[in-house]
């Protein structure tokens, strides 16, 4: 289950005032939430049996199968991820000590449908597998493709340099553009 939730995307939510990066993912007998305020990151997996049992207690008109319970929780969350809310679900949270709480009100077959998510502090290892390392990744891959812009903009600059030497002229003036600067483009980037 972990494995498949590396390959789903951080999307930005927000819970009140505070802002959150998510992502999940549900099966129909199972599910992982990932959840960060780029301060402290929680997760909750729950497998079929655990599902059943809190849907029984926080839903005890509904009896549907916990594929049906999951699935429907897993189309409200995508719904969520994808910035398209349900308009009759609301979700809210509630952070203390040992953990993150994520409150889900909506219906289901007509009939009001509850559901809590009860994160807890992530590992280590599951923040550095979902979090640091792709984030070390893109930023050297963002690294290494300013690297080849620069390089072309400078080759750019010298076949440019060529043409004029050479007698060409610009039909429109206001298409010259100045010299590339490496360095002190290099000085704005990492002042940005």
């Amino acid at each position: 289950l972990e494995s498949s939730l590396l390959t789903q995307p951080w999307a930005s939510v927000c819970f009140g005032e505070t802002v959150f990066l998510a992502k999940a993912c549900f099966r129909d007998t199972d599910y992982i939430l990932l959840i960060s305020d780029l301060s402290s990151v929680w997760y909750e997996s729950a497998d079929a049996e655990a599902v059943g049992q809190r849907s029984k207690e926080l839903n005890k008109r509904l009896t549907v199968p916990v594929s049906s319970f999951l699935h429907r929780l897993g189309k409200l969350m995508r719904h969520l991820l994808e910035g398209q809310p349900d308009a009759a679900t609301s979700f809210s949270c509630h952070r203390d000590a040992s953990g993150l709480s994520l409150h889900v009100k909506s219906e289901l077959s007509g009939l009001p449908f509850y559901w809590d998510f009860h994160c807890c502090p992530a590992p280590v290892e599951m923040v550095s597998r979902h979090l640091v390392r792709p984030l070390i990744r893109i930023s050297l891959a963002l690294q290494y493709q300013v690297q080849e812009l620069t390089s072309l903009l400078l080759q750019k600059d010298a076949e440019i340099e060529d043409y004029r030497e050479s007698g060409a002229a610009l039909s429109r003036d206001r298409l010259r553009t100045e010299l590339f600067q490496k360095e002190r483009f290099q000085q704005n980037f990492m002042a940005e």
